[in-house]
């Protein structure tokens, strides 16, 4: 085999793009690598669950082998992490473990899969030459059950209030603390917006299907879910969460862009923030019916929230950002600082505008600053995420200008504001703003 063979259950109104059952590859299928964009951190992950070691060595093998490759290296493309096994805590449900598996209860004695995966880790570590001081480091076993998704069917009002956000990652501090304290960083491996939309009345393994529904229809793949999104990774840092992977797919409903690698599903093996080569999709991606027409490939409203976040950081790679104390129930701010100087600053205002809505109210913010060692800034330049409606899954403008295009470029001229700091800003519901700060030296 040179690349790769997959086996997919039939699909169904209520998963219209299944994850693959069963993905089989050759040694070439990890080689496709070099498609990702010049100077990409990738992370692979090496099979634990059918618990076979030589199956693992020779995937670590074939991984090591392309990364060790000059053309690999000119372009930048770095293996960050290994990750051996993923979502061990499923592993009795998906037959990979008898039924009697319990994986708290194993690894807390270390008597079996913590037993292998030192095995595991010690041979994957042979083959990939990983220690201390290598720039490759093992990503831990990322796990199901610490998921802190507000659940099925939710409201997209509810997905983006400024208060659920805070309580979905805050629960994660003891972790994120124990992690510190042995000088770990704390990722998170693999979220999103709404994981599923379980149906009521149905066997658990009809529930356990329904959790890879990947989004809930009409919340996750909204302009709303933009705001959540931008939120969200931004509150992540706040609590030293290093790094955020969004779970990507072919066909999910949260997905930052309709796009994929091959032909596959293989959002457990290469976590990139969107794919490379694209797909066209024939089924809804809401209910499983034939489109119309076939849908090209194209971005998804959170698709905006990524692109505002890396303006927001900025170039330099030493941004920090901070967040602001606003208190307003639905306003969050972020400020990003350059060499200790303010720069930029993020405010989102997450009310949910949505139809049938009769007023579309304001928030007024004034801007003060606390400056000791810094001019503050008297000229600020103001960019605007434009929406309709939150439930809208298309037509989003950043500063006037579009992603939504056949290629997934920009298009059309840039549209900002310059305003004096002293006049404050003004931003509606389901609104982002990004302000840039400018001083009279």
């Amino acid at each position: 085999m040179k690349f790769a063979e997959t086996i997919f259950p039939p699909f169904t109104s209520v998963v219209p793009y299944p994850e693959a059952t069963n993905i089989t590859v050759g040694d070439s299928f990890y080689a496709t690598t070099r498609f990702l964009p010049p100077n990409t951190h990738v992370t692979w992950g090496v099979n634990l669950g059918l618990d076979n070691i030589t199956a693992a060595v020779l995937e670590t093998t074939s991984i090591v082998k392309f990364f060790a490759l000059s053309e690999t290296k000119r372009a930048g493309i770095v293996l960050d992490y290994l990750e051996i096994g993923n979502e061990p805590d499923l592993y009795r449900n998906n037959g990979l473990r008898p039924s009697t598996y319990n994986v708290t209860h194993k690894i807390r004695n270390l008597k079996y899969i913590g037993h292998r995966w030192l095995t595991f880790a010690h041979n994957v570590s042979t083959v990939a030459n990983l220690s201390s001081t290598s720039h490759t480091k093992f990503l831990g076993a990322s796990f199901a059950g610490s998921s802190r998704d507000p659940g099925s069917g939710g409201l997209l009002s509810d997905l983006m209030t400024k208060s659920t956000i805070r309580g979905n990652l805050t629960v994660f501090v003891p972790d994120i603390q124990a992690a510190a304290s042995q000088g770990l960083k704390y990722i998170l491996g693999e979220t999103n917006s709404y994981a599923c939309h379980v149906r009521l009345g149905v066997t658990t393994e009809q529930i356990l299907f329904d959790l890879l529904h990947k989004g809930a229809p009409g919340v996750s793949n909204t302009a709303g879910a933009a705001l959540w999104t931008l939120d969200y990774a931004l509150f992540a840092t706040q609590l030293g969460i290093s790094t955020v992977f969004f779970h990507e797919g072919v066909g999910f409903k949260y997905s930052l862009a309709s796009l994929t690698f091959l032909e596959g599903s293989w959002d457990n093996e290469l976590n990139t923030i969107s794919q490379i080569q694209p797909t066209t999709l024939t089924r809804s991606t809401l209910d499983g019916s034939n489109l119309p027409k076939p849908a090209p490939p194209h971005v998804q409203p959170q698709y905006y929230a990524a692109i505002i976040a890396g303006e927001a950081i900025g170039k330099t790679g030493e941004a920090q950002v901070l967040e602001i104390d606003i208190d307003h129930p639905q306003v969050a701010g972020y400020s990003f600082y350059e060499d200790a100087h303010l720069v930029r600053a993020i405010f989102i205002n997450s009310k949910a505008y949505l139809p049938g809505s009769t007023n579309r109210t304001n928030v007024h913010l004034d801007l003060g600053f606390t400056t000791v060692s810094d001019i503050a800034p008297t000229t600020m330049t103001v960019k605007r995420l434009a929406i309709g409606y939150a439930t809208d899954v298309s037509g989003l403008t950043w500063g006037g200008q579009t992603y939504e295009t056949s290629d997934g470029r920009v298009a059309n001229s840039v549209v900002i504001e310059t305003r004096p700091v002293s006049d404050g800003l003004d931003i509606q519901e389901t609104e982002i703003i990004l302000v840039a700060f400018r001083r009279d030296n």
